[in-house]
């Protein structure tokens, strides 16, 4: 993990090997890699806030990070940048909450799949499929259980020192996989 930085700010890391042009038969779609770091939680969900601002109905991000790496926080950001109702917490012991808008924007599907052990099959209960067209979804612990809802989809990875440490500072990694994170950088910067 770099050095604390006063404000984040955006980093350019090379394209993944293998990247190309998404309607190439047997093509990987593009993707877009910007990484972060950020000091405290103000900061994290500073962060979710310019997020928000390049979110669009039909986004699904998928958050990964240790327990306490600031998703929630994130979220948290997240659902006041794109002005809905209802206190942002983690949804654990419910699996899933909407946060409807209330600025006429998109709502917020949060949905944390820590304990859901199986894949796509065992999301279809929450009807994402449904909400994803006119929604953000935003599902922490969704890596290998929520990818076949979009081709296009927003990867956060945070990272935090472990152990008995007093160490605030994360590392985010933002990989926007396929064209419609082709701007993920600029709108950032």
């Amino acid at each position: 993990m770099e050095a604390p930085h006063n404000s984040p700010a955006a980093e350019t890391v090379p394209e993944p090997a293998g990247a190309t042009v998404p309607d190439a038969p047997g093509a990987v779609p593009e993707a877009v890699t910007v990484t972060l770091t950020v000091a405290s939680p103000e900061q994290m969900q500073d962060l979710g806030r310019r997020l928000a601002r390049v979110l669009a109905p039909g986004d699904l991000v998928m958050l990964t990070g240790e327990l306490g790496a600031g998703k929630t926080t994130l979220t948290r950001g997240l659902g006041e940048g794109l002005g809905v109702r209802g206190a942002v917490t983690s949804p654990t012991f419910v699996i899933a909450r909407v946060h409807p808008s209330l600025v006429q924007g998109p709502a917020l599907v949060h949905v944390d799949a820590y304990r859901l052990s199986g894949g796509l099959d065992e999301m279809e209960d929450l009807d994402l499929d449904v909400s994803l067209p006119e929604s953000v979804v935003v599902v922490e612990w969704g890596d290998g259980k929520v990818e076949e809802l979009s081709e296009d989809r927003l990867r956060v990875l945070i990272d935090r020192a472990t152990g008995d440490t007093d160490d605030e500072r994360r590392e985010v990694t933002l990989v926007g996989i396929g064209a419609r994170w082709a701007g993920l950088r600029e709108a950032l910067a």
